[in-house]
């Protein structure tokens, strides 16, 4: 609903607060009463936070979810859901779209319950999740990715790049591929998306011969939303993540988050492996 982990838990938090002081005895269906509660304090978040974008520094992505273990059969569902791409057609969407696409498609409530969550009619929430339903269809790839190619294809990223062999990076970014990068004015990134593969090739080459302190940089391995791709740790203990999305056997887009507003779960989670 929000693409924020942060706030995720705040909304939790807030809701959990609620049920605590309302009187449980009056409350025939928990399920219902807290959907009702979560929806709407999401609603009322994500009107405040669509203000906030505006005054955005640079390109807004969603916070990284890294490390998720995708390996039983509802394993390509859980990452498509939680993809940076499906959550950017979500940014596209109202409130209200977002809202009843999410409860109907996603979490499976009849329009009835949609309708008493978000404070409209059956047919206005059936309505509006058929709008939302067409921007997301029109937005999805045509085919679905294969997670062992997503893996090869992040090897072979890091290896030629580590090495700085542009001839493996060309061959294996797609043409038409983007970069996206989300500082916002936090840290240095890109204002706009980057797009073409020999653009993309000349940004990172600038980066490197403008900061050779990065080629120290340590990349390990992880799914960032659904995605195969690294984080990465600089020398003053800073965290980047960069996801690869990819088609047809090439790397389409590239996500790095900078934002270190968007990074300190992750900043928490890797002090913990290092101090277990």
């Amino acid at each position: 609903m929000l693409g924020s982990r942060a706030e995720a838990e705040d909304i939790v938090q807030d809701a959990y607060l609620r049920w605590h002081a309302a009187d449980r005895a009056a409350i025939e269906q928990p399920r219902r009463y807290l959907g009702t509660v979560v929806t709407r304090l999401c609603l009322d978040r994500m009107k405040s936070a669509r203000a906030r974008r505006e005054l955005y520094v640079g390109q807004w992505l969603p916070e990284p979810v890294v490390d998720e273990a995708f390996e039983d059969d509802s394993a390509g569902d859980l990452a498509h859901d939680i993809s940076v791409a499906m959550m950017l057609l979500l940014e596209r969407l109202s409130p209200l779209e977002r809202a009843s696409f999410l409860l109907h498609d996603v979490f499976g409530l009849d329009f009835a319950e949609v309708g008493r969550a978000i404070g409209r009619g059956e047919a206005a929430c059936r309505q509006l999740a058929t709008r939302a339903r067409q921007h997301i269809e029109s937005g999805r790839p045509r085919f679905s990715a294969s997670r062992d190619e997503g893996h090869r294809l992040a090897a072979a990223f890091y290896k030629a790049t580590a090495s700085g062999d542009t001839q493996t990076l060309m061959q294996i970014l797609a043409a038409d591929a983007v970069l996206y990068s989300d500082g916002g004015g936090k840290r240095a990134a890109a204002l706009k998306p980057i797009y073409g593969a020999d653009k993309i090739l000349r940004f990172l080459a600038g980066i490197a011969r403008k900061n050779p302190a990065l080629s120290a940089m340590q990349m390990r391995p992880a799914i960032v939303n659904g995605l195969a791709g690294f984080v990465m740790r600089e020398d003053d203990g800073s965290i980047d993540t960069m996801a690869l999305e990819h088609r047809h056997g090439r790397i389409a887009a590239i996500y790095v988050i900078r934002n270190p507003e968007k990074l300190h779960h992750v900043q928490f989670e890797i002090q913990t492996q290092l101090s277990s």
